[in-house]
């Protein structure tokens, strides 16, 4: 990890909350698979997504399996399961690729019919779909890790956040105080609007610390910043430390 490099680089004698690696290898060993070979796809077009893929993939030979490495393009169907571009039959598959996008492909309708165990799980949709922050309002109001959410603006007291259903990285944001917002992609599905929580200021600077879980249990903390309140692909990444 960059973060990693740069205390060893800067601040040796310090120490940082970023065990993600040797968190990463020792899952994979603890998921129990059967196969000995893990597939891993995404749009390798992208540069971020195919990095990202590779580091996993390395994570995972460490872990002891041999992987292979795809395009979502290219996972097929054989009639009877998914196959990589060999006719290999995929029997894991590590997808970076989002659920509400594989729900609109071609050969959607043959995911429950086959035997490929699929990482991340189908469950992990609800938890992407910013929807549910009105939910969990609903069943657990007030409580303190929440902030109001609803699916119409009105419901919510004072300056409010309106997020796209799907949207990532900071994409078609709007936040009411001041207007501001950022473009991008996403919003046709719908959106749910929270109470807007102000970001500290630090000389002009928004900090956003984002946490690693993994297995379960967690693993590390990355620090976002940005000159605006909303954190975006383009937003700066803050290495860590402490004594």
């Amino acid at each position: 990890m960059i973060q990693w490099d740069w205390l060893q680089d800067k601040k040796p004698e310090a120490d940082q909350f970023n065990s993600i690696h040797e968190r990463l290898i020792e899952a994979w060993r603890r998921l129990g698979l059967s196969t000995p070979i893990i597939h891993f796809a995404g749009i390798l077009d992208n540069q971020e997504d195919a990095g990202t893929l590779n580091y996993l993939r390395d994570t995972a030979m460490q872990a002891g399996f041999s992987t292979e490495l795809l395009d979502m393009r290219d996972v097929g169907w054989n009639g009877r399961g998914f196959v990589d571009l060999s006719h290999q039959e995929i029997r894991t598959l590590f997808k970076l690729y989002p659920w509400e996008w594989m729900m609109h492909e071609e050969f959607c309708g043959h995911i429950m019919h086959s035997q490929t165990l699929m990482l991340e799980p189908a469950w992990k949709l609800l938890l992407s779909n910013k929807a549910i922050l009105a939910i969990l309002w609903e069943l657990f109001p007030n409580h303190q890790n929440l902030l109001p959410a609803d699916l119409e603006a009105k419901k919510i007291k004072g300056d409010f956040v309106r997020k796209p259903f799907f949207s990532r990285e900071g994409a078609n944001i709007q936040i009411s105080q001041g207007d501001l917002n950022t473009d991008g992609p996403y919003g046709a599905e719908g959106y749910v609007y929270q109470q807007y929580c102000p970001l500290q200021n630090f000389s002009g600077n928004y900090p956003v610390i984002g946490s690693w879980v993994i297995a379960g249990e967690s693993a590390g903390i990355g620090i976002r910043e940005d000159r605006t309140p909303i954190t975006t692909n383009a937003s700066r990444f803050v290495p860590h430390y402490f004594i």
